[in-house]
């Protein structure tokens, strides 16, 4: 049982767990997006690997821009992390967020954040029973020009 930090050949691993998150994007496209990620050193990966197989990821980056509810830049971001369903609940996820967090920390920030779709109760759960505050709850809006 061990969180690795995820390297460039990785990537396809990752992005095929990724895109179970995001089904909207391929596993190629999402691969293209990471190594462009990796090669700017704001963003780093993360597996779970249980009995020598790949359960799950993690998405950390570093955020300069304003970042809800924080008052420090840069901010280390949780951009996504995913747990296969039959893994789920056995504190797989949270050892994922820990590696992200002690990244972030290394990095140099003093604060770490997240956000989730309003109605992913799953997800509030797992981020309030993981220590985070709510920070704000928005909804956006696009027009065409």
């Amino acid at each position: 049982m061990m969180v690795i930090s995820a390297q460039e050949p990785d990537l396809g691993t990752v992005a095929t767990l990724a895109a179970q998150l995001w089904p909207d994007s391929t596993p190629a496209e999402l691969v293209s997006e990471f190594q462009q990620l990796l090669s700017q050193g704001q963003t780093q990966f993360f597996l779970k690997i249980l009995d020598d197989q790949v359960i799950g990821f993690a998405q950390c980056q570093l955020r300069h821009d304003y970042v809800e509810g924080t008052s420090s830049s840069p901010v280390g971001y949780l951009e996504g992390l995913f747990i296969y369903d039959q893994f789920r609940h056995q504190g797989y996820a949270t050892e994922l967020l820990n590696a992200c967090k002690a990244w972030a920390k290394s990095q140099g920030c003093t604060e770490f954040a997240s956000d989730c779709e309003i109605t992913n109760e799953a997800s509030i759960s797992f981020h309030l029973n993981a220590g985070f505050t709510e920070a704000n709850r928005i909804v956006c809006f696009t027009s065409k020009l």
